[in-house]
């Protein structure tokens, strides 16, 4: 197995950065990299829960993806398993702090080579992913 993480830093609560997360019309928002637009199929947020969806690209391709909710924990952890290629599971964990939430972000990839090949856009990726995520949550006024 090979890991990429990240973390950053939202002014607000652990509960307000959740709910960004648990709302799927507002995963949809800010799920993926800058210039990705998602639409869903399925996205039932609870532990064993299916999500299917499509990613589109800036350039009209479509990324099809399917993941498990492997694990919730209300405001404070959600662990998604990939199932299709590439496999990985994503680990999302909140950490309250003095002036906000630490997200912690962690990639596991079951096959290390696949990461090397993926890492240069896997890990900008999960950069845009989480300034997204705080821009969701700037939106809604969820700001300390």
């Amino acid at each position: 197995m090979s890991t990429t993480q990240t973390s950053r830093h939202i002014n607000a609560s652990p509960v307000a950065v959740f709910a960004a997360i648990a709302a799927p019309e507002r995963l949809a928002k800010w799920w993926g990299p800058d210039g990705f637009r998602n639409t869903f199929a399925v996205c039932e947020f609870k532990p064993g829960g299916a999500w299917r969806f499509t990613m589109h690209g800036p350039d009209g391709t479509n990324y099809p993806n399917e993941s498990v909710f492997a694990e919730i924990e209300a405001g404070r952890k959600v662990v998604i398993d990939h199932v299709c290629q590439p496999l990985f599971r994503l680990t999302i964990e909140l950490a309250p702090s003095g002036t906000g939430t630490l997200v912690h972000w962690t990639q596991t990839f079951q096959d290390p080579a696949v990461l090397a090949a993926v890492r240069h856009i896997v890990e900008p990726a999960n950069e845009q992913n989480l300034q997204r995520l705080a821009a969701e949550v700037a939106a809604n006024g969820a700001i300390r």
